[in-house]
C-alpha cells in the first residue's frame, strides 16, 4: 500500500543500515562513508548525552565548567541542571539521527553550532568550540549525503 504521508521520505527502514554495518567491506565506498557517518553520529551524541547525565566517564565539574555564564543564566537552575538539560537534548537528538537521519543530522549540526557558540564564550575552551564546528560541518555533509542516497533509491 502506498503512503502519501509528508514524513515518509524522512523515515526509513533501519534494516539496510544494520546489514551494511555487518557487511561493511562488501558495499561501495560512498555507501560505506554514509553508513560510517550515520553510525558515528548516532553513537556519539547518545553516549555523550548519557555521560553528561550520569557522569559515568567524566567528572561533573568538568561538564559544569564548560557552561558559559550566559547559557547558565538562560537555562533553568544552576550549572549542574544546565548540564543535565544539554545532556538530555543531546541524547534525544542522537535518537532522532537514528530514526530520521536526513532531518536529524541537520538538527545535530545546528546543536553542535550552538554548543560551539557556548564554548567560544568560556575561557580556555575555544579549541573545543572549533571541534564542535568541525562536527557540525560533518553533520551537514552527512545530511546532504543521506538525502542524495534517498533520491537514488526512490
Amino acid at each position: 500500500m502506498a503512503s502519501t504521508h509528508a514524513w515518509d521520505n524522512l523515515t526509513h527502514d533501519m534494516r539496510e543500515e544494520m546489514h551494511d554495518l555487518t557487511h561493511f567491506a562488501s558495499v561501495d565506498a560512498a555507501h560505506q562513508s554514509r553508513v560510517a557517518l550515520w553510525a558515528t553520529f548516532v553513537a556519539l551524541p547518545v553516549l555523550w548525552g548519557l555521560d553528561m547525565m550520569t557522569n559515568a566517564v567524566t567528572d561533573s565539574t568538568t561538564w559544569e565548567g564548560s557552561i558559559s555564564t550566559w547559557a547558565n543564566n538562560f537555562l533553568p537552575g544552576n550549572a549542574a541542571d544546565a548540564v543535565m538539560w544539554v545532556g538530555a537534548i543531546t541524547l534525544l537528538i542522537g535518537l532522532l539521527v537514528a530514526a530520521m537521519p536526513q532531518f536529524g543530522a541537520d538538527v545535530l549540526g545546528i546543536w553542535f553550532v550552538l554548543l560551539a557558540v557556548n564554548l567560544f564564550s568560556v575561557d580556555q575552551m575555544a579549541y573545543l568550540g572549533v571541534g564542535m564546528v568541525a562536527l557540525a560541518v560533518c553533520c551537514f555533509c552527512m545530511a546532504r549525503m543521506m538525502r542524495g542516497d534517498h533520491r537514488r533509491e526512490a
